[in-house]
């Protein structure tokens, strides 16, 4: 299932939400930018793709979109023109290195920023035409808790949070995390912890910031959300230099311990939350 087909032209825009079974639309989310989000998201597309899913990736960082850069893809047709109705969604997905697909976003695009009621109808519109046809759809989203982040990962029937062990990046994945669970009533926020610096930091980040979470957070009177470590990704010198490069990981140097990281949380996720392909 890793062929990447285009999907049919875009439907009609209705007052529903995109269809979103359990592990259909994954949210990639951070509190904080420079925490390797993007990164993740790519990487995750292409382990998941080479377990046999069907996988969109859709930049749905609207005003500093750089999926492109780290996929080494020069589009010529990005969101913004299917937005503006310049070109038609079917062109603007490309299949990208590691069996999977993508929708990029333009860079820049200031009007995108913000959440008017034409963004959200577009971008509705899309998610709708798009969900439907593929296994999982990753949507890489902008960092922090701006309107446009917001909707987007309203969209995700999970979230993954990636953060750092920084203090600063935990203090701003709680915040997130925060808002998530008081706008939308998540349950459910699970955490990657990128650049980990030693073996089970990642699952100790996780039960303190969990302890924080019962102390101060409630999704519903009563009842508290769940931080589920989803996994960690240690500090490898090889992520950089495919960064540099601009080159995939997975396939760059897929025994690295960073890629093997990646791998085992595509295989977590299979386990707890995506239907097998």
């Amino acid at each position: 299932m890793n062929d990447v087909a285009s999907p049919p032209p875009t439907a009609p825009v209705t007052d529903a939400l995109p269809l979103k079974p359990r592990g259909k639309v994954l949210a990639v989310t951070s509190g904080k930018g420079g925490v390797g989000k993007t990164f993740v998201s790519a990487n995750l597309a292409a382990a998941l793709a080479k377990r046999g899913y069907k996988v969109l990736v859709l930049d749905a960082d609207l005003g500093l979109a750089n999926l492109d850069v780290v996929l080494n893809l020069y589009p010529k047709i990005t969101l913004h023109d299917v937005f503006t109705g310049k070109a038609k969604l079917e062109d603007a997905v490309l299949p990208a290195p590691g069996g999977f697909s993508v929708l990029l976003a333009g860079s820049g695009m200031v009007e995108y920023s913000r959440l008017t009621p034409e963004v959200r109808g577009e971008f509705l519109r899309i998610m709708e035409s798009l969900v439907p046809h593929y296994d999982v759809v990753l949507l890489d989203t902008g960092a922090g808790i701006s309107d446009v982040v917001l909707f987007a990962v309203s969209l995700a029937s999970e979230v993954l949070m990636v953060a750092t062990p920084e203090p600063t990046s935990l203090t701003d994945a709680y915040a997130t995390i925060k808002v998530l669970v008081g706008q939308q009533q998540r349950q459910t926020v699970r955490l990657i912890v990128n650049q980990s610096a030693r073996p089970g930091s990642g699952a100790a980040i996780t039960k303190q910031l969990q302890q924080v979470l019962d102390r101060f957070v409630v999704s519903e009177p009563g009842r508290g959300v769940k931080l589920v470590h989803q996994g960690d990704i240690p500090t490898d010198p090889e992520v950089r230099q495919a960064i540099m490069r601009r080159q995939l990981l997975m396939q760059a140097v897929p025994t690295c311990p960073a890629a093997q990281a990646i791998q085992h949380i595509a295989g977590t996720l299979q386990q707890d939350v995506i239907p097998r392909p």
